[in-house]
């Protein structure tokens, strides 16, 4: 079952989305990358079961030459006769080993000597590290990512679309007890008709008639007695003398 789940997972995933050559590739890159490294301390350790460096004529043949060998011949049988599958996942697999083999060496073919085992050989590593990186985002695909990006921006249009419609509601229950001041700010800000909305309407409103009896409406007319029931446009009487009463009393201090 195991097996069958992963071999499912493995058809939709990577066969059906066109990316198994990129897989094979990433998969025999590091497989091949792990394979050289091992040998390379595997024979620094001078272990008598292991084959040891090939050499020809006496010249030591570095491994980044068969990687640039596989590079040569599977980037040329990939561009010039673009073969179909299975062979296209072949030439993916021969140009995985050849990056593989290659980027070991990274150091060496960029400081032009052997540094295999110095601190500057630590760049090859460095190198097998970005280019697997690079190598895990295109396999996971740019259409991973814009799904991803999609659904998030499904998920934030869905909140706005939901604190808008709060605000509309907010709007209509201020409305209602004729706050329409507040009414346009729910609009415009929703979290700004929250307290509004949950204190008394006016005397007069359509949700007083609707949901306030005797005691709730006594206390509705106590709140807006007087000019505090008109609208703020009316009120100018009011906030003019208590703009003056407030200048006199700091006047006075």
């Amino acid at each position: 079952m195991t097996t069958a789940s992963i071999g499912s997972a493995y058809q939709s995933g990577i066969v059906d989305t066109g990316r198994e050559p990129h897989f094979l590739f990433f998969v025999s890159f590091l497989l091949t990358f792990g394979f050289i490294r091992t040998s390379a301390h595997m024979i620094r350790a001078q272990v008598s079961w292991w084959p040891g460096n090939v050499s020809v004529g006496g010249t030591h043949i570095h491994h980044l030459v068969w990687g640039i060998l596989l590079l040569l011949v599977s980037g040329y049988i990939a561009v010039a006769l673009d073969p179909h599958s299975p062979w296209r996942e072949v030439v993916a697999v021969l140009f995985g080993i050849g990056t593989g083999l290659t980027l070991d060496e990274f150091a060496l073919w960029l400081n032009l000597k052997d540094v295999y085992w110095s601190k500057q050989g630590r760049k090859s590593i460095d190198a097998v590290i970005i280019a697997s990186a690079i190598s895990g985002v295109f396999l996971i695909s740019l259409r991973g990512w814009i799904d991803v990006t999609t659904s998030v921006a499904d998920e934030i249009q869905a909140a706005v679309g939901g604190i808008g419609l709060i605000g509309i509601v907010l709007a209509l229950v201020n409305a209602a007890k004729e706050k329409f001041g507040m009414a346009i700010w729910s609009i415009l800000i929703p979290v700004a008709g929250i307290p509004s909305a949950f204190r008394l309407a006016k005397p007069h409103s359509v949700w007083a008639r609707l949901f306030y009896r005797h005691r709730k409406k006594e206390r509705s007319e106590e709140r807006f007695a007087g000019s505090r029931g008109e609208p703020f446009w009316k009120r100018s009487g009011e906030l003019v003398g208590r703009l003056r009463l407030r200048t006199r009393s700091a006047g006075g201090t």
